[in-house]
């Protein structure tokens, strides 16, 4: 596996490494040791599986508070998505930030979402899949999220929405930005 680290402290993408032959190739999506050398999480709590019927569909923001918090890694198994992360570790310095990858079947990219990381995507096809590896179980009363088009995030999505939750759409806004901080 390739693990490249992306702008925001301790996200990767994950690209595979495939060995081929005349059936076509063999690569492992998830090793503990490699995951563990890079600082990663390796405990995986749930696997759980996305199907989306339409292109434009949107799923998050979503995130769990402590002592649940939860990394997660993602992979687009048929269609293509655009992955969104936004970082909300307070103490970051690209607290709120954010980072678009597109994962696809195609490319067989996966992306690693450090804890306290709200993460959602966009479907770019219809019929598309993700799977998630989750490194701790689903706690509702934790579950918290951002709502796509807040203003603070200033998150430009790929195409217009074509379905979304009710829960995704009603997630509260962030509130105005303080005085004295960066916008």
């Amino acid at each position: 596996m390739i693990f490249t680290e992306l702008d925001l402290k301790g996200a990767f993408t994950i690209d595979l490494e495939p060995r081929h032959d005349a059936r076509g190739f063999f690569s492992r999506t998830f090793c503990q040791e490699e995951f563990a050398e890079h600082g990663l999480k390796t405990r995986i709590a749930q696997c759980n599986l996305s199907y989306n019927h339409q292109r434009g569909t949107l799923r998050g923001l979503h995130y769990q508070l402590p002592p649940a918090t939860e990394a997660k890694l993602i992979r687009c198994v048929r269609g293509a998505i655009r992955s969104i992360i936004v970082d909300l570790r307070p103490d970051s310095p690209t607290y709120l930030s954010h980072i678009q990858v597109t994962l696809s079947a195609e490319n067989h990219r996966a992306i690693y979402v450090p804890e306290m990381f709200a993460n959602g995507y966009q479907t770019l096809t219809d019929e598309a899949e993700a799977i998630y590896q989750v490194s701790e179980f689903y706690t509702p009363d934790r579950e918290r999220g951002l709502r796509y088009s807040d203003p603070r995030l200033r998150i430009t999505l790929p195409l217009p929405v074509s379905a979304i939750s009710e829960k995704d759409a009603a997630w509260p806004l962030l509130g105005p930005v303080p005085v004295g901080a960066p916008a």
